[in-house]
């Protein structure tokens, strides 16, 4: 049995229940529409998300309509966020795939991204749990504002550490904690389960998305995206900024010269990858992303074991540990 295998184990009858869930809030009443969302189903991912949901709802009771609703909206509004980045990026690809941006063109990506949207706000109403709403819509204004933050910073090369775990929280940890505080508000409603479950998603999230920033350094791209891909997008993530900030000030006006320069060649990108290796930035973002890793498993401990327990943590691991 794979990690995912395992992962999914507790909650392998819930899962399908959740895709059927998720298919129906998909049908609309155009035929291009089904078209396109059927392609969205298709090419699915690993379906990470769904899981936080899931498993924490097991973790403190039995999963109920309230998860199923979570699990979905949360999707939806993922989906849709992914369509309009696409867009935003002009990217043509997605997880290996033509984007719907590629094939059917930016207009109709937009529109679905906003049907998708509005599919997610329907059914929060539709079952009346505002509660969920909330949460799942300030988790989408803190990625927008996030996502904005960076551009801002882009323009200049100047972002710090702090710029930086802001602008992973807000893009990244923010919509995992509102995954796994929807699974236990779904089920509970004692404050301290509910901070101790949006503080524990909100840790995996960073942790997840420095082992993101850390495929950049990778000698061969793993996870559909070319190697130094961020350095390309003159993106700073935490390996280049710990290195930029340790080196001496020459290297350091250099290596940011390369970067400015867009777009590079390949052995430019090799070159600041060296550097960033080379003054320990790769080591030092493994180590921060542990650290979080870690004190999000520490919040689990207080919590009764069981096999959705269990599979919380592997989750929780495979996070830091997947090559895609």
């Amino acid at each position: 049995m794979n990690t995912l295998d395992k992962i999914k184990s507790p909650v392998t009858q819930e899962l399908k229940e959740f895709e059927k869930y998720f298919r129906g809030a998909l049908k609309s009443q155009v035929p291009l529409l089904d078209i396109v969302t059927r392609f969205i189903l298709r090419r699915k991912g690993k379906q990470i998300r769904p899981l936080f949901v899931l498993l924490t709802s097991k973790m403190l009771s039995d999963v109920n309509d309230g998860t199923y609703t979570a699990a979905a909206l949360i999707e939806l509004l993922h989906t849709a966020t992914l369509v309009h980045d696409d867009v935003v990026d002009d990217s043509y690809e997605r997880r290996g795939f033509f984007s719907l941006n590629a094939l059917w063109k930016s207009k109709l990506a937009v529109l679905t991204g906003d049907f998708l949207l509005a599919k997610g706000l329907l059914l929060a109403i539709e079952h009346k749990r505002y509660d969920l709403l909330e949460i799942v819509s300030t988790a989408v204004r803190e990625m927008s504002e996030g996502e904005i933050f960076q551009l801002q910073k882009s323009r200049k090369l100047n972002l710090t550490e702090d710029d930086y775990f802001k602008i992973i929280r807000k893009k990244t940890a923010t919509l995992i904690s509102a995954c796994t505080h929807c699974g236990a508000k779904a089920v509970s409603d004692q404050p301290e389960i509910l901070n101790d479950f949006a503080r524990f998603g909100e840790l995996v999230g960073m942790a997840f998305q420095i082992k993101d920033d850390l495929f950049d350094y990778q000698s061969n791209g793993t996870i559909g995206k070319p190697v130094g891909n961020d350095l390309q997008e003159k993106k700073l993530t935490l390996p280049v900024i710990y290195a930029l900030s340790v080196a001496p000030r020459n290297e350091k006006k250099h290596i940011l010269s390369l970067i400015r320069h867009n777009p590079k060649p390949l052995r430019e990108i090799r070159e600041i990858i060296s550097f960033v290796k080379h003054y320990g930035g790769t080591d030092y973002a493994e180590s921060v992303m542990t650290r979080y890793k870690n004190h999000a498993l520490e919040i689990l401990e207080k919590y009764e074991d069981s096999p959705a327990k269990e599979a919380m943590i592997i989750l929780t691991e495979f996070t830091v540990t997947r090559n895609k």
